[in-house]
């Protein structure tokens, strides 16, 4: 496993692992959750990682600026999670990566940048969030992901409001404000309003998760194959949000299995 910096600032960096075989390697690039905050980092991905590398995968597992750091929520957060990935342009030079082969795989907020990542490309000129000619990926594939940034606000405040609990509310604070106060903000910033994405799409979540609702992926996937966008949803009934990254358990087995199907395809 190598360190490589990206960037500047002292979260711009990310493990790339390689396959014990001879390249080039398909590289998934792993993007971990935690709702954007500072206290999550890429240690939560890590062993999917080793995982994925093991499966022969190269993996470039990414940090990027949270919530509650000077860089992080708007726009710093996407932004260093494209120029990580973009990162891959300069990286080739030194190691032996397929970027005809180039897979986008997050966990919960790491979700929502998987597919956030493969839909850029249909940002307006005018975004704060454009760049031209991004990193082209073959697919994406969402674990338990945030796929639409106003239903998790309308979930976190409904909560709040219903439990009269002080407001906690992760998407609010990522971007800054709420879908009232920043709709610029909300339709840059959530896949489900850059569809249709043109790229392969792989949805995998649990309906006994509690973190993101599950409803929030069976809608993602309706509007996704309305627009004619190519997507694969894995809806499991006995998995809960931590399960699609536990290497032990039988949720984290069956994205493997979508992962191998990837491999052959692409």
């Amino acid at each position: 496993m190598q360190k490589i910096y990206y960037g500047e600032k002292k979260d711009h960096f990310g493990e790339l692992r390689l396959p014990d075989t001879e390249g080039p390697y398909p590289v998934a690039i792993v993007i971990h959750g935690g709702f954007w905050k500072s206290e999550y980092g890429l240690e939560e991905t890590r062993e999917i990682a080793e995982d994925l590398t093991a499966d022969g995968w190269a993996t470039w597992n990414i940090e990027y600026s949270r919530v509650g750091q000077d860089a992080g929520g708007w726009p710093g957060t996407f932004l260093d999670a494209a120029q990580a990935t973009d990162a891959l342009f300069v990286l080739q030079h030194d190691h032996p990566l397929d970027l005809k082969r180039v897979v986008t795989i997050g966990h919960s907020a790491g979700g929502h940048l998987a597919l956030w990542l493969a839909g850029r490309k249909n940002l307006p000129e005018t975004s704060y969030l454009y760049k031209r000619s991004p990193l082209p990926l073959a697919a994406a594939v969402s674990l338990a992901g945030v796929n639409e940034l106003k239903t998790m606000h309308d979930v976190h405040r409904f909560r709040d409001d219903t439990l009269n609990k002080s407001p906690d509310n992760p998407t609010a604070d990522l971007l800054g404000g709420s879908p009232e106060e920043v709709p610029e903000r909300f339709r840059d910033g959530s896949p489900k309003e850059l569809l249709p994405l043109s790229t392969m799409q792989i949805l995998v979540h649990g309906a006994l998760d509690i973190n993101v609702p599950v409803g929030i992926s069976d809608d993602y996937q309706e509007w996704a194959e309305n627009m004619g966008d190519p997507v694969k949803y894995v809806r499991m009934s006995d998995a809960e949000h931590f399960m699609l990254t536990d290497t032990s358990t039988r949720a984290w087995k069956r994205v493997k299995e979508e992962m191998d199907l990837l491999l052959r395809y692409m």
